[in-house]
């Protein structure tokens, strides 16, 4: 016979939830960092405030514009906010990863070349939002998960 303790039980999953938001958070604010240091991302000197034209790409992948390392930025903080609470961090994962399924569509949808890609977007960006969204949403789930009692 198992005996749980629902109170520990609960309390383990908040903490994980909010670790693994605390995690995300600090990759993006590490992703976000990086994107304006000259090196790391590739034809720093041709990154524009947003849009298209930006050829800068973080890590000579990932097309990159200040817009788009100020949003990582603020992900990474929201992040670090909502991972105070199991529940917050529970939607930042969730919601979070939703808003990058959304923009994964969104870079499939417009063309690159597009006056709509203001964020920019390229290929790599596209793909990337696709699995970061759906580990953000497995993340959110997994780590909330109630797990029945055992008599």
């Amino acid at each position: 016979m198992v005996s749980r303790n629902r109170a520990t039980d609960v309390a383990t999953t908040r903490r994980t939830v909010q670790k693994a938001a605390l995690a995300v958070a600090v990759v993006f604010l590490l992703v976000g960092i990086l994107g304006f240091i000259p090196g790391v991302t590739t034809h720093y000197s041709t990154m524009t405030f947003a849009g298209h034209h930006s050829d800068a790409k973080l890590l000579g992948l990932f097309q990159v514009s200040v817009l788009h390392n100020i949003v990582h930025l603020l992900f990474g903080v929201a992040g670090i906010a909502m991972a105070r609470t199991a529940s917050a961090a529970r939607l930042y994962l969730i919601g979070g990863g939703a808003i990058y399924l959304v923009l994964w569509l969104y870079g499939l949808v417009v063309g690159q070349d597009s006056t709509a890609n203001f964020v920019p977007l390229n290929s790599a960006d596209d793909w990337l939002h696709l699995v970061l969204g759906l580990g953000m949403i497995a993340l959110g789930l997994l780590t909330t998960r109630r797990t029945a009692d055992r008599v």
